[in-house]
């Protein structure tokens, strides 16, 4: 199939790591033919969905992983199937952008993940609709608010609501002296929505990451174990990758999350559980690819470009 992949600058990705990279190698395996294209590129003209685009052509080696063909500005409704794997921030132009890719899809271009449900699921947010998986939260931002929660819980995890990577991510105390100033920046003076979540201090054995496709979760987990003397488990703040087995209630969580998942559109999905708790739903660029590679042989790029291929049929 035409296979058109919506991403942020090729050339700047960190190869050891990218999983976008990992579905378009695959894809190429599979004879697929991908059109590579970058966010900033997507319009619209006289109601029409475009980009301008490359043909592409990967390589699993780590000093030359890309050529690109003539850039020419195609419709999208020439594609049929389109992955969106721009990273946040989820800002106003990403926003745009899914506006873009839904004017594309009722053209008949089938978008991974669906444009609709990428903006309706905040990635922290969308995990509150099943409070029955989650830690004790808060949504807020008011001040009273978030002092009272911090006073209830004693020890909590405050995080913006459109950040990844663990930014700005902050665990505070009620003793804490530094709590209202901290309070004050993340919620920029009370003026933006954050969350703050009990702490969970099962967080030490890792932040687990469990893939799921098409609402079915990847047979293991890659925990993310926190650096010495660090709160976040993520690998781009330094955490340490191992493999897992899921635990039962993992799969009761999978299962609880799963249909509206599959109801939603949204095929390719992360979710972070720590301990016995739901606590995010990755649905813009979710990865770990080739941790899963390594650490447990599964190849979840092939299990995600396999079903595309049956989505789009």
């Amino acid at each position: 199939m035409k296979f058109g992949v919506v991403m942020d600058p090729i050339e700047s990705i960190n190869f050891k790591k990218d999983s976008t990279l990992a579905m378009m190698l695959e894809a190429q395996e599979r004879n697929h033919e991908i059109t590579y294209i970058t966010s900033n590129s997507l319009f619209i003209k006289s109601g029409e969905a475009y980009a301008h685009s490359s043909r592409i052509e990967v390589r699993n080696d780590p000093s030359d992983w890309f050529s690109l063909g003539e850039e020419k500005r195609i419709k999208l409704s020439e594609l049929d199937s389109i992955l969106m794997r721009q990273d946040p921030p989820f800002n106003s132009e990403y926003i745009y952008n899914t506006y873009i890719l839904e004017m594309a899809s009722r053209s008949g271009v089938n978008i991974f993940n669906n444009p609709k449900s990428l903006r309706d699921c905040n990635e922290k947010v969308f995990a509150t609709e099943f409070p029955q998986c989650c830690t004790k939260h808060l949504v807020s931002s008011e001040k009273s608010l978030l002092l009272e929660f911090v006073e209830d819980h004693g020890d909590t995890v405050i995080k913006p609501l459109d950040g990844m990577g663990g930014a700005s991510i902050f665990r505070i105390k009620k003793s804490d002296p530094n709590l209202n100033v901290i309070l004050e920046t993340v919620t920029d003076h009370f003026s933006q929505k954050v969350m703050l979540q009990e702490y969970i201090p099962e967080i030490l054995e890792g932040d687990k990451r469990i893939l799921v496709i098409n609402g079915k979760p990847i047979d293991a987990a890659i925990a993310r174990i926190p650096a010495d003397g660090e709160l976040r488990g993520n690998l781009a703040a330094g955490a340490s990758a191992v493999a897992k087995s899921l635990s039962d209630r993992d799969l009761w969580i999978c299962n609880e999350v799963g249909p509206s998942l599959v109801e939603r559109g949204l095929v390719l999905v992360g979710l972070d559980i720590i301990g016995d708790f739901l606590t995010e739903i990755n649905v813009t660029s979710p990865t770990c690819f080739k941790e899963y590679k390594e650490l447990c042989d599964i190849d979840v790029a092939k299990k995600f470009i396999q079903s595309v291929e049956v989505l789009t049929q």
